[in-house]
């Protein structure tokens, strides 16, 4: 009789799931889903081995803030621990309305909606407002959250070329002219580190009455004056109707927002499956937002030692042959081209004590096959030294 493990179970699910290669192939080259045994700003602990961290999104490295720190620990002992409820219920509280006001002010809109993951707030700020019938015009290169938020749409989707005005040019010519329609772009590309080509965009979308969507989760904190994002960057705010973000990089916290008039919010709170149906937003995750807040418009030398970062950074990577795809931001990818050439790669800068992240097919497009990097504030001039000498050493051994 053979072996149960070797037979075939009749829950055909129970079968995709064992027999799954991409699965086996995780677990056997282990390059996610590592967990740190501890932590201190920039300097991680991993098997026993203290490592730098270079592919956090904590990038005005506020996580360890003291102010940030407080602020969240007195939230905790005032409020518990949860609010244990959706915010149309039972779940919202005075201080989920503080963060949406303080937030609302700085992005230049009347109105903001908080949830407990920057995925609800991305998703919700497209299949809120998209229905059957309308046209989504899409870059190809947008975020997973941003895709199912299009998919539960149901509208027709138009994909544009990544960033460029040419092609959403005639993919808007070629659309339904009587269709609502809408424009969904980033920011800040994160896997690219490309900033938004947003002037050019938003004309070709105000041509052709777009309601305009950008997630901005990569911009806020990193562009604008004090950290506004892509759209204060470009100056043109009355130019996108949403911007939606994360709370989990330049706020140091968890979590997600919804930026836009009044109408537009008040709307989403009415139609949202993901914002009626979520619960709310933790106390202390949003009193840790609030506290990053105010310390991005007080305490402008984390944003100016991010830029320095960066800049040192990028000159390491250019100094070594290194393809950045361009990036002109602190996330800054290092494409290598194909899986056998990352996975190595990664592996000698785990060996000098440098924690990244792979990312390949189809996770980025095919031939883009990339280390996913990311600057911070809290790098010292010493770890942004070691890191050199990581990557020169991977560049030799990779070949």
């Amino acid at each position: 009789m053979a072996l149960s493990f070797f037979s075939k179970h009749k829950k055909a699910v129970l079968n995709r799931c064992r027999d799954d290669y991409a699965t086996k192939m995780r677990l056997k080259y282990a390059p996610y889903y590592h967990a740190m045994e501890s932590q201190q700003g920039t300097s991680i602990r991993l098997d026993g081995r203290d490592m730098i961290m270079l592919s956090s999104n904590d990038y005005l490295g506020l996580s360890f803030h003291p102010k940030v720190i407080e602020a969240g620990r007195a939230a905790l002992l005032q409020w518990g621990t949860s609010p244990t409820g959706a915010r149309t219920s039972n779940g919202s509280r005075a201080y989920h309305v503080e963060l949406e006001s303080r937030l609302a002010t700085f992005l230049g809109r009347e109105a903001c909606h908080v949830h407990a993951a920057g995925y609800l707030s991305c998703m919700s700020s497209i299949a809120s407002f998209a229905q059957k019938g309308d046209v989504i015009f899409a870059d190809k290169n947008l975020h997973s959250c941003l895709w199912d938020g299009i998919r539960l749409s149901m509208a027709t989707v138009e994909r544009f070329s990544h960033n460029s005005p040419d092609d959403l040019r005639e993919v808007a010519a070629a659309a339904n002219p009587d269709a609502p329609k809408h424009l969904v772009v980033e920011g800040v590309y994160s896997m690219e580190g490309h900033i938004c080509r947003l002037p050019e965009l938003t004309a070709i979308a105000e041509d052709n009455g777009c309601f305009t969507v950008l997630d901005d989760a990569h911009g806020f904190g990193v562009l604008g004056r004090q950290g506004r994002g892509t759209v204060d960057h470009f100056g043109l705010n009355e130019k996108v109707d949403v911007i939606c973000g994360s709370l989990s990089k330049s706020l140091a916290s968890t979590g997600g927002f919804v930026a836009a008039s009044s109408e537009v919010i008040e709307y989403l709170r009415t139609n949202s499956k993901q914002t009626i149906f979520s619960a709310a937003l933790s106390p202390s995750q949003t009193a840790v937002a609030t506290a990053a807040l105010e310390i991005m418009q007080t305490e402008p030398e984390h944003h100016e030692r991010l830029w320095k970062n960066t800049k040192k950074y990028r000159a390491i990577l250019k100094g070594l042959g290194l393809n950045t795809w361009e990036s002109e931001t602190p996330a800054v990818p290092i494409v290598l081209g194909s899986k056998e050439r990352v996975y190595p790669f990664w592996r000698a800068l785990l060996e000098k004590g440098i924690f990244t992240v792979m990312s390949i097919a189809p996770a980025v497009p095919a031939g883009k096959d990339l280390i996913r990097t990311a600057v911070s504030a809290l790098h010292s001039d010493e770890q942004l030294d070691r890191i050199a000498e990581a990557m020169a050493y991977a560049v030799k051994k990779t070949g």
